[in-house]
């Protein structure tokens, strides 16, 4: 068979564009090719045998330790990201973005929150992922359009939550805090600070060694492979997960039109009939989903996924902040341990009036479901949240002492552990009857009781269950 030497001409040059390619992939800057085994990477422990082995074998593929550390929160709403966010956005050498996937959501899928259909869950998840991709490049002219109305100059008041990013507050990107300045009110920045010009934002990204953003609109973590098998990101997933007893009870407070029906079932004891169960179910799934890849431990995820457990941080938040950071690889900065301290010893009165803040009484805000749903509420979820529950090491409730003699019991429990804490300014008498309907509602606070604290009550009935 004989060849033109027009095709031979062309298999040349395809030659060369391949080994031209090659070339600079492996002489490019270095990236992690052999992760560095860490015992705190909750859930997921490392084969270090195979990785020592990788390394090796090819000794020419290094570790950067220089490298910027790309920082994924994958949570839900109302599972304490919140929170979580905050002990990276107080971190002087991290760039901290909360929510940039709204824009996207609310372009694509303005009602996105609200749809029933799978498929629409997924629609905006490529554009996501590509968003993502960008903002960890220090890229946010990507984001722009998806901002609506448009950037004008490549700048905006209309990004969402900007004062809840202290980079956002501070030089270059805005000169009304100095960059010392720790607790920066979010409604202060977003007052003092005007637009936000996009060109700054992107070089104070650029000047700080580590990055990190909150995602609630990403449904699981298999959504996000395509992203941690990118070479050029050294990215690190944290996802955050809670009781969906707690996550339920605190979107009942705080989405109070889109979660009517479970308000009424509340307050009446009766299920509506149209209830929109999706609202639990979906959650349920999606944490089951993404714990269970997560847990089964896949080559493209280790030493990138850490699992944690909203309720261990609200009890120890210092201790669990510090095994986080070591999951990392960074430094735990000054700024988040005085944050840490100054945030967790709140009054959750101050917390009802703020849902999107976060200082409160860490401990006592996680279990405060135990005292607000009702008990056919819990036992509902419990019953169509069963697996995740179990997995993650969440206790149900007792369903034997169930009634009057529960009651009884609870009671004269809570009333001894008070009086043994010295937490209560007086008692009174317990009702001759407690109805069902208080055994998680707040009612039971004044018909039992008067004084206690949130959190002893709520530590008392975490023995409980």
């Amino acid at each position: 068979m004989q060849c033109s030497w027009k095709a031979v001409i062309l298999l040349a040059l395809a030659s060369i564009a391949i080994q031209y390619t090659a070339i600079r992939t492996f002489t490019a800057k270095p990236f992690q090719i052999c992760p560095v085994p860490n015992p705190l990477n909750c859930g997921l422990g490392q084969d270090t045998e195979s990785f020592d082995k990788i390394c090796d074998e090819y000794p020419y593929f290094t570790y950067n330790n220089s490298r910027k550390t790309h920082i994924l929160i994958l949570a839900t709403t109302r599972s304490g990201s919140s929170f979580v966010g905050q002990l990276f956005n107080q971190h002087s050498d991290v760039f901290y973005l909360f929510e940039p996937l709204y824009h996207v959501q609310m372009t694509l899928i303005p009602r996105l929150s609200h749809s029933k259909n799978t498929a629409d869950r997924r629609v905006m998840l490529g554009a996501s992922r590509d968003l993502l991709r960008s903002l960890y490049d220090c890229d946010f002219y990507f984001l722009e359009s998806y901002i609506k109305p448009q950037p004008v100059n490549h700048t905006t008041d209309k990004l969402f939550r900007r004062g809840a990013s202290r980079a956002l507050c501070s030089p270059p990107v805005c000169d009304a805090f100095g960059p010392n300045e720790v607790n920066i009110e979010e409604g202060d920045c977003v007052k003092k600070c005007a637009s936000v010009n996009m060109t700054l934002a992107a070089d104070s990204c650029k000047e700080r060694r580590h990055m990190a953003i909150k995602i609630v609109r990403v449904p699981e973590i298999n959504d996000l492979r395509a992203l941690v098998e990118d070479p050029r990101l050294n990215l690190k997933i944290i996802q955050l997960v809670r009781d969906p007893r707690g996550i339920l009870s605190s979107r009942i407070e705080t989405f109070r039109d889109t979660y009517r029906l479970w308000r009424i079932w509340r307050a009446t004891g009766r299920k509506p009939y149209n209830l929109d169960l999706t609202q639990l179910t979906v959650v349920c799934e999606d944490f089951l989903n993404s714990v269970s890849t997560g847990l089964s431990q896949p080559h493209w995820l280790k030493g990138k996924y850490m699992l944690v457990r909203y309720e261990d941080l609200a009890r120890n938040p210092l201790q669990k902040t510090k095994e986080i950071y070591e999951y990392l690889g960074m430094s735990l900065d000054k700024n988040v341990v005085k944050w840490i301290q100054t945030n967790t010893r709140g009054s959750n009165e101050l917390s009802a009036k703020h849902k999107y803040g976060t200082v409160r009484d860490s401990a006592a805000n996680a279990e405060s479901w135990r005292l607000k749903l009702s008990y056919d509420m819990v036992d509902y979820t419990q019953t169509v949240c069963q697996q995740i529950l179990h997995q993650l090491g969440y206790k149900a409730v007792n369903v034997i002492m169930r009634g009057q003699a529960w009651a009884d019991w609870l009671s004269r429990y809570i009333m001894t552990g008070c009086q043994r804490g010295g937490t209560c300014a007086s008692l009174h008498p317990r009702p001759a009857s407690l109805p069902e309907e208080y055994l998680h509602g707040s009612d039971i606070r004044k018909s039992a009781f008067t004084g206690c604290d949130d959190a002893h009550i709520s530590s008392v009935m975490s023995d409980v269950f």
